[in-house]
């Protein structure tokens, strides 16, 4: 079996990385159930039910080898008129960057639209979007953890130029952490 993490290849035949990559999706939107992956495994492991009464407001997931800030891959939030199941594959274009503390760290967030789709498709950046999607996505970030007694402030939506240079950023720390045996979860 494939590791969905380490196995699968970001980029995306005929389109440039780190505009365009694959995702790994572990929560469909509409989900109130948090999925995680396994690192040892490639499994999706159930975390937690959500304490609030909100749920994913997109498609949640990563990008494969990467290397985010807080040792886990990259995260990714994929705009799709419906539910992608957990840990399918598919096509993304990064079209904003969310960025958050949670609980004091950094935590980034790729905004990103399923290639496919005949409505998202055609969204190329943040501003394309509706104010209100980013309202509820803002919303629902500050909501999610909040019976959990934890702390998450949430910026402002930055511009795809912002996630281009994260994703890189975590694709290079991937690639390093992988070289020197220092990746997390990888024997």
């Amino acid at each position: 079996m494939i590791h969905p993490w380490h196995g699968v290849t970001p980029g995306i035949d005929g389109a440039d990385l780190p505009g365009s990559f694959r995702a790994v999706i572990e929560i469909p939107k509409g989900s109130n159930l948090k999925y995680e992956l396994d690192k040892p495994t490639g499994l999706l492991k159930l975390d937690r039910v959500l304490s609030s009464a909100v749920f994913y407001p997109a498609n949640y997931g990563f990008i494969p080898q990467t290397l985010a800030e807080d040792d886990d891959p990259m995260d990714v939030l994929v705009y799709c008129t419906e539910e992608i199941p957990p840990l399918t594959l598919c096509d993304a274009r990064a079209v904003g960057l969310m960025s958050m503390l949670d609980q004091g760290d950094a935590d980034h967030k790729i905004i990103a639209v399923l290639r496919q789709d005949p409505i998202y498709a055609e969204f190329t950046k943040a501003s394309d979007f509706p104010r209100h999607i980013f309202k509820m996505l803002k919303r629902f970030f500050q909501d999610y953890k909040t019976l959990e007694g934890k702390d998450v402030a949430v910026d402002e939506i930055l511009p795809a130029e912002a996630a281009h240079a994260i994703i890189e950023d975590s694709l290079q720390r991937y690639e390093r952490a992988r070289r020197t045996g220092s990746m997390k979860g990888l024997t």
